[in-house]
C-alpha cells in the first residue's frame, strides 16, 4: 500500500510513493527502542533525578571550591563528593547509634505511656478564637479518660507507626544503595558539568529554539531557588525546634530534631513532632513550661511561611504562587523529589507561555494583522 505526496495542476496527487508498511515498522521499532531504553534505565531514574537536582543546586559551590583550590576541578569534585557523602550518611550514623544506645530508654518510655495521665487544659485554651472551645472539650475528654482507655485509642495508631518503622528499616539497605548511586552520578556530573550543560542546551534549542534555552536557564535557577528556600528553612526550623526540645527536657532530642528536619523538607512541618512534645511537657512539667514550649512550637511551625518566599524569590524571578503550587503539587505527585520537579516544570511552562504571548505582541507591534482582521481574496479573483 502506498500514498503519494504533491498536488498536480489538475488537482490530482503525485509524487514520491510512501511505503506505509515500512513507515509503520519504523515507528514501531522507534517506539520499542524508546520503551526498552526507559525500562533499562528505570531503576536508576530516582537516583539520577536526585543527582541532577543536587548538581544544579550545588554547582555554584563547586565553582567556588574550584577557585579556592587553585582551579583544580578534580580536587574540587573530590571535596564536594566527600562533603555530600557526609551530609547524607552522617544523619544515618547518628540516628542508628542513638537508637541503639537508647534502646532500653525507648522500651521504658513506651511502657510508661500506659500510665501517662494528661492534665486538664489551661483556661486560655478555650479562649482561642474559632477552635479553642473544640480543643478544650477534646482535651478535657482525654484528661478524664483512664490510662487504659487512652492506650486503647492509641494502640491502632502505634501499631501502624511500628509497622511503618519496620518497613523502613527493612528497606534501609536499598536506600543506602540509592544514596551511593546518587553520589556517584553527582561526582560524574561535577566532573563533566559543562559538557552536560551544552548537551542539554542543544537539546532544548532543538526543541523550542531560543525560548527553550531560556526556559532551561530559568529551570536551573528555579532548582537553586527551591533548594535554598526549602533546605535552609528546614535547617533553621530543625535547629530552633531542637533548641526548644532540649531546653524543655524532652528525651531523644537528636532523633526528634532529625525527624523535624525530614518533615520540614517534605513540607509537612514540625508540628507533627512539636505538638505531641508539647503535650508531654504539659504532662511532665506543668502549665508554665508547657505553655512556653507551645508558643515556641507555634513559632517554629509558622516562621517558614515568611522566610521561604523571601529565599525563593532571591534565587528565581518567578511568581510566588507558581513556586508554591509547584512545590506542593510536585510533592503530592512525585514525592520528595517533586519539591524540585514541580517548580521546574511550571517554570519551563511559564517561560514558554510568556515568550509565546510576548512574541504575539511583538508581531502586532510590527504591524502584522491579527487573524480576525485578515481579509481573504474572493474565490473568483
Amino acid at each position: 500500500m502506498t500514498a503519494h505526496e504533491g498536488k498536480t495542476e489538475d488537482g490530482g496527487w503525485e509524487g514520491r510513493p510512501l511505503d506505509l508498511a515500512r513507515t509503520t515498522l519504523q515507528l514501531l521499532a522507534l517506539a520499542a527502542l524508546i520503551v526498552s531504553s526507559f525500562w533499562i534505565v528505570r531503576p536508576f531514574l530516582v537516583a539520577t533525578s536526585w543527582a541532577a537536582m543536587i548538581t544544579v543546586a550545588t554547582w555554584p559551590l563547586l565553582l567556588h571550591a574550584q577557585a579556592w583550590l587553585g582551579g583544580r576541578r578534580s580536587l574540587a569534585v573530590a571535596v564536594m563528593t566527600i562533603a555530600l557523602l557526609l551530609v547524607l550518611l552522617v544523619p544515618f550514623y547518628f540516628g542508628i547509634t542513638t537508637i541503639v544506645q537508647n534502646a532500653q530508654r525507648i522500651a521504658d518510655w513506651s511502657k510508661a505511656l500506659a500510665t501517662l495521665t494528661v492534665p486538664q487544659p489551661p483556661g486560655w485554651v478555650a479562649g482561642v478564637p474559632v477552635v479553642g472551645s473544640r480543643i478544650a472539650i477534646r482535651w478535657q475528654q482525654v484528661a478524664a479518660a483512664s490510662p487504659e482507655e487512652v492506650s486503647a485509642h492509641l494502640a491502632p495508631f502505634a501499631r501502624r507507626v511500628a509497622l511503618w518503622f519496620v518497613g523502613q528499616v527493612g528497606s534501609l539497605g536499598l536506600l543506602l544503595v540509592h544514596i551511593l548511586l546518587t553520589v556517584i552520578v553527582v561526582a560524574i556530573l561535577y566532573a563533566n558539568g559543562e559538557t552536560a550543560a551544552r548537551g542539554a542546551n542543544l537539546f532544548v534549542r532543538r526543541l523550542a529554539g531560543a525560548q527553550g534555552e531560556n526556559a532551561a536557564h530559568l529551570a536551573a535557577r528555579a532548582v537553586r531557588a527551591v533548594a535554598l528556600g526549602v533546605v535552609v528553612t528546614a535547617i533553621l526550623q530543625s535547629v530552633a525546634s531542637g533548641i526548644g526540645l532540649a531546653i524543655a527536657g524532652v528525651p531523644f532530642v537528636t532523633i526528634l530534631t532529625a525527624l523535624v528536619f525530614i518533615l520540614a523538607v517534605a513540607q509537612l512541618g514540625p508540628g507533627l513532632v512539636l505538638l505531641p512534645a508539647a503535650i508531654w511537657v504539659y504532662a511532665r512539667s506543668g502549665a508554665g513550661w508547657g505553655t512556653a514550649f507551645l508558643v515556641w512550637a507555634i513559632f517554629c511551625g509558622t516562621f517558614d511561611n515568611f522566610l521561604r518566599p523571601v529565599l525563593i524569590r532571591r534565587g528565581a524571578d518567578l511568581p510566588f504562587l507558581l513556586i508554591f503550587v509547584g512545590v506542593i503539587g510536585g510533592l503530592i505527585a512525585f514525592g520528595v523529589i517533586g519539591l524540585f520537579i514541580g517548580p521546574v516544570v511550571l517554570a519551563v511552562a511559564y517561560t514558554l507561555l510568556v515568550d509565546w504571548v510576548s512574541e504575539g505582541d511583538r508581531r502586532d507591534d510590527h504591524g502584522q494583522p491579527a487573524l480576525d482582521h485578515v481579509t481573504h481574496p474572493a474565490s473568483g479573483s
